[in-house]
């Protein structure tokens, strides 16, 4: 769901951005959950194709920006590429707390994720642009 809100907001703020988005304890190849693609339908987003990846050394090597849901998933990432620069999606919004996991959770659980997520993502739109020109 992150990645396509990002995808979808960024784009909206005519930021020329490319979003992946992979996991830290992932099955390489999944579907997005049912409740995730019925949570992004109601934002008009498509998330049916989507199929879920692991992180790897390639991935976070090209990133410019690595955005995590939670503390625990930014830690992963500092140990397995130290020199990736990489925040929680909170911290980089410039509010503490983490994204909730609506894993295995209710259609009402994953809106609020969702919701969460957008909030978060449309108060990141100046600082990436910032950073695009820095």
């Amino acid at each position: 769901m992150a990645a396509i809100l990002a995808t979808s907001i960024f784009k909206e703020a005519g930021l020329d951005v490319e979003v992946f988005s992979a996991g830290v304890s992932a099955w390489g190849g999944a579907s997005a959950s049912a409740n995730a693609i019925q949570a992004m339908i109601d934002e008009n987003l498509n998330l049916s194709e989507h199929k879920s990846q692991l992180i790897s050394q390639e991935l976070l090597s090209q990133a410019t920006l690595v955005l995590t849901m939670t503390r625990g998933h930014l830690a992963v990432i500092q140990s397995a590429c130290p020199t990736t620069r990489a925040f929680t999606l909170s911290e980089f919004a410039g509010f503490d707390g983490e994204v909730c996991d609506p894993f295995g959770g209710d259609l009402a659980t994953y809106r609020a994720c969702a919701t969460q997520i957008k909030e978060l993502l449309m108060s990141c739109v100046t600082k990436i642009r910032e950073d695009l020109w820095n």
